[in-house]
């Protein structure tokens, strides 16, 4: 398979040398990507286009070389074809009829040829010619420029003739790698998520920082949602997945500070953490996914308030972005799910809490804070590239392992949707229910409870750890299926 790969149209209009930067970063990053795929992945070409070729067949390999350069920032779309050397209009013909002429009988059609290069005719003549030999050689109903039921597509590149078989939308944006480093702030709700996105398709590379108020429930949530943003969107670059025991904190604040602040002070306790981690990293910007007054800390007064505490450029992609729009994004990009199953945690909740916070307040309700406690909960945080955080978690867990399920226990398959339907599970005798990952915390008090549950997931450590967590909510009838 030969894949044409045409980048973000803003990456064309930069200088020379800043375009040819990008190209090669997003280069490397297919190359990068890939390579888990086909070890021997070929990536080349120059300037405004990059060539991939793999000499796989595997149907599933090939599908997932295209979902992969979907989602990689700094595509535009990408053309599968197949490549010939140039010869005269009646070769081209040839060419594009071994491809089409199957399609095209009844059809009526249109010929797009785009051309690059030095040549004795126009592209304007190659489709006329072209079309009015197809519809007479295929028995095509008719040619329509702007209505058509099937477009013939092709590219002359000098010497080559590319036959394109079908085009697939990008994400658009920067190569990841080509600009600055961010540390969004990651709570696993609707918002995070999708701040964490944008930022990542503008080419921004993100690392990720979550404040533990209270349950290993949401930080296993918010580890696993983290983890999927960055394996469908950034996995060409190795980031951090920081976590912040942040129980302590929020102790003090609620023994200490006055209900109605209670919320601001909260907010800048976090980005005091925040911009503390980005200095140890080296990272200048911190990310969040706060929307103009979707709540009371996010009044303007209020994240005014909130940002004086550092010194660190602070960026908002959803600022000005309605809640639906928001979860409407999430929902295209694969994390609402995650939010809508992500456990609830006891945050902070004021009865009568201030949009217009005033800062002589605020700071004076601060005094009343040991900051040894911000201190202690920074050198307690925990940081593991995000590729490993799921196996690094569940490194220590240890529950019961089945390796043959036996009459009447109930496996459950824990694996993403996405997995579950591309090689679902079939165990003979023994009944298999599907109930992704992110949805088991909510939803297993569902379950029948006098009944027997082998959690199940292709290497282990998803069913360990939430095997694990549901042994500790009192759940007794939950072991780990790991057939042999």
């Amino acid at each position: 398979m030969k894949l044409i790969v045409k980048v973000f149209p803003e990456i064309t209009i930069k200088s020379p040398p800043v375009r040819k930067k990008f190209i090669r970063q997003l280069a490397k990053n297919i190359r990068t990507v890939l390579r888990e795929l086909d070890a021997d992945i070929v990536v080349g070409g120059v300037w405004d286009n990059l060539e991939v070729e793999t000499r796989l067949t595997d149907p599933k390999i090939l599908q997932g070389i295209t979902e992969r350069l979907s989602c990689m920032p700094g595509i535009n779309q990408f053309l599968q074809v197949a490549e010939y050397p140039l010869g005269d209009f009646d070769d081209i013909v040839a060419k594009c009829k071994a491809h089409y002429e199957d399609l095209l009988p009844g059809k009526v059609f249109s010929v797009r040829c785009k051309r690059a290069g030095r040549h004795t005719f126009t592209s304007m003549e190659v489709e006329r010619y072209v079309g009015s030999q197809l519809r007479r050689q295929c028995g095509a109903a008719g040619i329509e420029l702007k209505q058509p039921e099937l477009v013939v597509r092709m590219e002359i590149r000098d010497q080559r003739l590319f036959v394109i078989h079908s085009q697939h939308q990008g994400l658009g944006g920067y190569p990841l790698g080509a600009l600055e480093q961010t540390l969004v702030l990651m709570s696993g709700g609707f918002d995070s998520t999708v701040a964490a996105y944008q930022i990542m398709r503008r080419g921004l590379v993100t690392h990720f920082c979550f404040f533990n108020l209270g349950g290993r429930a949401h930080e296993l949530g918010v580890m696993e949602v983290a983890h999927f943003i960055w394996k469908k969107y950034g996995s060409s670059q190795r980031v951090l997945f920081v976590s912040v025991p942040f129980e302590e904190v929020l102790g003090e604040i609620l023994q200490n500070v006055d209900d109605s602040h209670m919320g601001v002070v909260l907010k800048r306790m976090m980005l005091r953490a925040a911009s503390a981690m980005a200095e140890r990293l080296e990272i200048d910007v911190l990310v969040t996914g706060e929307a103009i007054s979707q709540v009371s800390s996010q009044t303007l007064p209020n994240l005014s308030l909130i940002d004086s505490v550092t010194d660190k450029l602070v960026l908002r992609p959803l600022i000005a972005t309605d809640k639906q729009d928001i979860v409407n994004l999430a929902t295209k990009i694969g994390t609402a799910e995650f939010a809508r199953h992500m456990p609830e945690y006891c945050g902070v909740i004021s009865v009568n809490p201030k949009t217009h916070a005033k800062r002589n307040r605020v700071e004076h309700e601060e005094t009343r804070f040991d900051m040894a406690v911000l201190d202690r909960a920074l050198e307690r945080a925990r940081l593991v590239t995000v590729d490993q955080v799921i196996d690094d978690l569940g490194q220590h867990v240890e529950v019961e392992e089945v390796q043959q399920a036996l009459a009447g226990h109930v496996i459950v398959d824990i694996r993403h949707p996405d997995a579950q339907e591309d090689q679902p599970l079939h165990v003979p005798g023994i009944e298999v229910q599907t109930l992704p990952f992110y949805a088991l915390n909510s939803r297993f008090k569902e379950l029948d409870g006098n009944r027997q549950y082998l959690l199940y997931c292709d290497k282990g450590v998803m069913s360990r750890l939430h095997a694990h967590h549901l042994l500790s909510e009192g759940y007794a009838n939950v072991r780990v299926y790991r057939p042999s």
